[in-house]
């Protein structure tokens, strides 16, 4: 197995951090990996917002569903689906008839996005730097566009935290799901009920009997914590918004 691969399996989401900062040479090192990430068109539709600051910090586990430990990690990054410098340097151009970003531009600038930032999520780990995703940063549209200062052509399609592992730190893999329910050969094969049971039965088994939601399945469990839950509902309803700023008011 080579170093790559090492890198890859041996990551967790990390939530917790020696009280050490990220040196120059390290960040800098995670920040180039990033930009060598696969672009559509070679076109680079991302920007990434780079933040220690510790009050923006602070403020960021207020707005991101309270999580305290994201205040405590040496180094934000945000990465933005970024149309805005292409619009403006089409405008520069005199390019006639410009039209807003469309869904198109949305979703490729989202996929640069992610790609780079998954390029820095390795390369940190490879550095012993561990990382977490924080998908909340894609809530509260109105408070994070100007906490951010950001245009209507950009989107906070990621977020991750930064910081050195501690000393002896134990990994805990979670479990996937088997690939035989995940990858297909040619054609999408949507799965029974049998299959159904079968994919989730671990994680019935496992499920806590008594738990907040009085659920009875972990089906159940899930979609009242994750899926309908009051976090995914602002969630739902931000995303709604930044598309809207980001097309202009096209139609959808």
């Amino acid at each position: 197995m080579n170093e790559v691969i090492k890198t890859i399996n041996k990551r967790v989401s990390l939530r917790r951090y020696q009280e050490k900062e990220i040196s120059k040479e390290d960040l800098d090192t995670i920040i180039n990996s990033a930009i060598k990430a696969p672009t559509a068109g070679n076109m680079m539709m991302y920007s990434i917002l780079k933040i220690t600051d510790e009050k923006l910090k602070e403020t960021l586990s207020k707005t991101c569903d309270n999580q305290p430990f994201i205040k405590k990690a040496p180094v934000i990054l945000i990465f933005l689906a970024d149309m805005q410098k292409w619009y403006d340097y089409y405008k520069l151009c005199k390019v006639e008839d410009i039209k807003s970003p469309g869904m198109n531009d949305f979703m490729l600038s989202v996929n640069d996005a992610i790609i780079a930032c998954q390029n820095a999520v390795l390369a940190a780990e490879s550095l012993g730097i561990g990382s977490c995703y924080i998908g909340d940063i894609m809530e509260n549209y109105e408070v994070h566009k100007e906490l951010l200062n950001l245009p209507d052509y950009t989107f906070p399609a990621a977020m991750i935290t930064l910081g050195y592992y501690p000393e002896n730190t134990k990994r805990v893999y979670r479990e996937r799901f088997k690939k035989e329910y995940v990858v297909f050969d040619e054609k999408y094969e949507k799965l029974d009920d049998e299959d159904l049971i079968k994919m989730f039965e671990d994680k019935e088994n496992s499920m806590p009997k008594s738990n907040v939601f009085n659920a009875g399945s972990f089906g159940e469990l899930m979609y009242k914590r994750k899926t309908s839950a009051d976090f995914s509902v602002e969630m739902d309803r931000s995303i709604r918004e930044w598309i809207k700023a980001f097309t202009d008011g096209v139609e959808l």
